[in-house]
Parts: C-alpha cells; sequence; structure tokens
C-alpha cells in the first residue's frame, strides 16, 4: 500500500525545487523525462509498522530536474538533451548517451545511398552512382562560407592598398604543383560522397590535396596540398604503410564512416566521448572567435595578431577546420555529437599511423597553422597502437549501420556529406 503523499508528493519535491531555482515544471514534463532516461525514477521507503511506504526523489534528480528546466525548450528533442546534460557533465545514464550520440549519426545523410549496391554493381561504382545522384539533385557541399569569403577579401583589398603583393608569392614559390586542379562545387560534392560510403578506400594523396585546394583563398599556393600529393613520391617507405598500391589509406576503416562512427559511440569510453565533446565545442568556439577578432581588426583599420593567426592557417589543417566550423551556423547538439566522434576517428587513425611509421614529427601538430590550439593535445598520439581496435570498431558499425533517420541533422561539416549538402540555391 502506498502512502497518500507518495508518487505524488515525490513529484512535488522536485517541482518546488525547481520553482525555487526559478524554473517552472510540471508532473508531465517530469514523466516524459523519465521515459527518456533522463530522470531517475524515484526511490521508494518503507514507513514500517503497517503504515505503507513513501517515494521520494533519487538525490541526483534534483540536480537534473534544475538542469533539464534550464536547458529544455519547445520542441527539445530528448537525444539532444541528454547530450547536454552529458557535456554538463550530469549523471545521464550511459545507455541515453550512446543511443543519443548513435542517433546523430544515424542523421547524417538520410537517404544517402541506404539501398546499398545494385546488382551486378560492385562498392566503388555504387559510391560512384550515389555521388553522382546527388551532384544532379542539385546539392552541394558548402567549399567556403560567406563570412570567411568575405574576411579574406578584406584582407586581400587591405595588403593590395599598402602595396602588398598579393596572394602571397612565398605560398606559390613552396608549392610543387605549378598548375593544380580547380575543382568546381559538384566535383567536390561527389568526393566527399563517395569518401562517406567508402571510407579509408576512398581517400587518396590526391584527393587530400584536392580537399585542401578547394577551401584555399582564391589564387594562393598552397604547400600542405602540394606535401600531400606528393607524398608517395618523397618518402616512399613511409607512405606506403598509409596509401595502399590499389588505392584506400589504411588508417582509415573501408565502408561507409557513417558506420564506423556508430561503432565508436557504442565502443568508445564515456570518459573519451565526454573529452571529444569538450574539445568540439572548445574548437567553434576557437574559430568564431577569430572570425569576430580579424573583423574587429579590419573594421579598425589595423591588422594584428588576429589577421596573422587567420593567414598562416587558411591554407593548412587550420584552415579547413575553420571553413567546417564557421559554415555550420545552425549548430545543433546531434551536430556537435557528430563532430566529437570524428574527431575520436581521426585520433584513432593518428596512432594507428604512429604506430605504423615509427619517428613521425608529431610535435609539428603544435607548429602556428596546423592544427587550431583544442585539437593540438586532442590529437596528440601516445604511441600506442590501436590497430585491432580500429578494425573492431569499423566491424561493429558496419554491422550496425542502418537506414534509420532521426532529424538530428543541421548544418555540418563536409566530411558529413548529408548534412553540409545543401540546394545550391540555400548556399550563402
Amino acid at each position: 500500500m502506498s502512502s497518500p503523499g507518495g508518487p505524488v508528493s515525490a513529484d512535488q519535491q522536485l517541482v518546488e525545487h525547481a520553482r525555487r531555482h526559478g524554473f517552472v515544471v510540471s508532473a508531465k514534463q517530469l514523466a516524459s523525462w523519465r521515459r527518456s532516461g533522463l530522470l531517475p525514477g524515484h526511490t521508494t521507503r518503507a514507513l514500517g509498522r503497517g503504515r505503507g511506504s513513501a517515494s521520494d526523489p533519487a538525490d541526483e534528480a534534483f540536480g537534473l530536474v534544475v538542469a533539464l528546466a534550464r536547458l529544455a525548450r519547445r520542441g527539445a528533442r530528448p537525444s539532444h538533451l541528454a547530450l547536454e546534460l552529458f557535456g554538463e557533465g550530469h549523471p545521464v545514464p550511459a545507455e541515453a548517451v550512446r543511443n543519443a550520440f548513435g542517433k546523430a549519426v544515424r542523421g547524417l545523410g538520410a537517404g544517402l545511398g541506404e539501398e546499398g549496391p545494385g546488382e551486378g554493381e560492385d562498392e566503388e561504382e555504387w559510391a560512384e552512382r550515389v555521388a553522382d545522384e546527388v551532384v544532379a539533385s542539385g546539392r552541394r557541399v558548402r567549399l567556403v562560407p560567406a563570412r570567411v569569403r568575405r574576411i579574406d577579401e578584406g584582407i586581400a583589398r587591405y595588403m593590395r592598398d599598402r602595396g602588398v603583393a598579393w596572394p602571397p608569392p612565398e605560398l606559390a614559390a613552396l608549392d610543387a604543383n605549378p598548375e593544380p586542379p580547380s575543382l568546381s562545387a559538384g566535383e567536390v560534392t561527389a568526393a566527399a560522397v563517395t569518401t562517406v560510403l567508402r571510407g579509408g578506400a576512398a581517400v587518396t594523396p590526391q584527393g587530400i590535396g584536392d580537399v585542401l585546394r578547394a577551401v584555399q583563398p582564391t589564387g594562393w599556393g598552397n604547400p600542405a596540398a602540394s606535401l600531400a600529393e606528393y607524398t608517395v613520391e618523397d618518402v616512399p617507405d613511409a607512405a606506403r604503410e598509409v596509401f595502399l598500391p590499389d588505392g584506400g589509406m589504411s588508417t582509415v576503416p573501408d565502408g561507409d564512416v557513417r558506420g564506423a562512427l556508430l561503432g565508436l559511440a557504442e565502443t568508445a569510453s564515456l570518459e573519451d566521448l565526454r573529452d571529444a565533446w569538450e574539445v568540439s565545442g572548445a574548437t567553434r568556439a576557437w574559430a568564431l572567435d577569430l572570425c569576430a577578432r580579424v573583423e574587429a581588426e579590419l573594421g579598425a583599420g589595423e591588422l594584428g595578431d588576429a589577421a596573422l593567426t587567420w593567414l598562416m592557417g587558411r591554407a593548412f589543417v587550420s584552415g579547413m577546420v575553420l571553413v567546417a566550423q564557421v559554415g555550420d551556423r545552425h549548430w545543433s547538439p546531434g551536430d556537435r555529437a557528430s563532430d566529437a566522434l570524428t574527431l575520436l576517428m581521426m585520433r584513432r587513425s593518428l596512432r594507428d599511423l604512429d604506430a605504423r611509421v615509427p619517428g613521425c614529427q608529431w610535435e609539428l601538430l603544435g607548429s602556428p597553422a596546423v592544427l587550431p590550439p583544442p585539437l593540438i593535445p586532442f590529437l596528440q598520439p601516445r604511441h600506442t597502437s590501436e590497430v585491432a581496435e580500429i578494425e573492431e570498431i569499423g566491424e561493429i558499425g558496419r554491422e550496425r549501420h542502418g537506414p534509420e533517420p532521426s532529424g538530428d541533422g543541421g548544418g555540418g561539416r563536409a566530411a558529413r556529406t548529408g548534412s553540409v549538402c545543401e540546394d545550391a540555391d540555400a548556399r550563402a
């Protein structure tokens, strides 16, 4: 027998606790959060001597209900709430966390290649066919967001107005490719779709160089792209450990990238997931802050440290990260979760590379412009091989990946093809 003040009084305690912190919640909201696994059930205690029992909120429920009331908004998805609670360090059940990360992945490119290869069609032919269909539909990968383009153009005007040769001739002198390809947005989109569907099997040195050149400022030479394009010729012994003779990259799992990300969502430690979540947020904050600081310098008519950081990174990896982050104008918790999983996959690929090619100069990751500062300690290899773990994650992902859409998408990175491909008319 329950006492008259059982579950109702327990809910009322939470309602009153939220009210004291300035929030209004209802019993209906509490029930919804419990069904979603975000709020623990009440604990029951015996009153003794035939007086029945009473229910009280679990100790952690008081902090959770205030956080949920603060984060909740009209239409907020339970998976998004789970991710935000987890990111803030609240005790969210592991199953709810992993489900939320997995849902974010399933929302990437919903409908992209779900049917799989057709009869008599191998994976490469299938991926190319899907890529052609995406391009024909008018969708395009965002190459350079309008905000980044405006800053590039503002810096170019500033330099030319002061008689500085622009683009920098020094970059052209360091680029060993005198006639680099100039890919269209459609060609870059096709390459991105193919990479998503085939993973490491579709990655080549030339492809890496093409992407670096596609997002650089107009007319620049690109030493980083040149390094990628000539890796096989310049360092053949090391390159053969990474780039396979028949094409493909050995340190990235083959197959649908979304499957590999799902495997990470299911197997990565909660500590790693939280670290990646924090680094993802810090990297976005870095990108947006750098844009604002350069814009302020341009507005004041005097370029300084922010513009120098911008220029040093635009033709390197940090520039690619900058472009991707600034392009995500509507960054949802689902976008951040898929971005975090991508960073985890990158880290494991670098650790695999460290095992395959001893003596890599990883200290160069900390050089100016190579990586955004928040990524440097996160991506630094620990000099341990994780080849078996990467293969296991890739296999789990291929087995578990399915067509279930989640709607967690929004703007996304170029690597998150389904999310970043937008109608050409919608591009900024």
